[in-house]
């Protein structure tokens, strides 16, 4: 046999054998563009974790605004309570003071038409003393 043919012949032997299986590749330099289900479930789980966080910030955000809104409508609410109750202190005063003007004058009056009736009487007492 030539050279040729016998060291064709003894490579065909080995190569055919080699050929059928596939030896794995043990260093890879590209990356890897899928993920593995953990690795998708954990993203998942992250992303849903930072929607729920971001809404309950918000809902404690509104809750916070609507006690401060609340506690101003209150102060709001006492500050016109307040205002009006003076309001009212002062038209009782007024009325108080008014009423009290009224019964002043209405004293006076009676005193002047008591002291026009002594005078009258004293008048006529007079009057019937100069007579007899």
């Amino acid at each position: 046999m030539s050279f040729i043919t016998k060291t064709f012949t003894s490579r065909m032997a080995m190569t055919s054998r080699s050929v059928m299986t596939q030896a794995p590749r043990q260093f890879s330099v590209a990356a890897r563009l899928q993920k593995t289900p953990v690795e998708a479930t954990k993203d998942t789980l992250k992303q849903a974790d930072r929607t729920v966080s971001d809404k309950l910030v918000d809902g404690i955000d509104a809750a916070q605004t609507a006690a401060q809104k609340a506690k101003g409508t209150a102060e709001q609410i006492k500050g016109q309570a307040a205002g009006k109750a003076q309001e009212v202190k002062g038209q009782a005063a007024g009325k108080t003071e008014e009423l009290k003007g009224k019964a002043a004058g209405k004293s006076e009056e009676l005193k002047g038409e008591a002291k026009g009736t002594a005078q009258e009487a004293a008048g006529k007492a007079k009057g019937a003393a100069d007579k007899m």
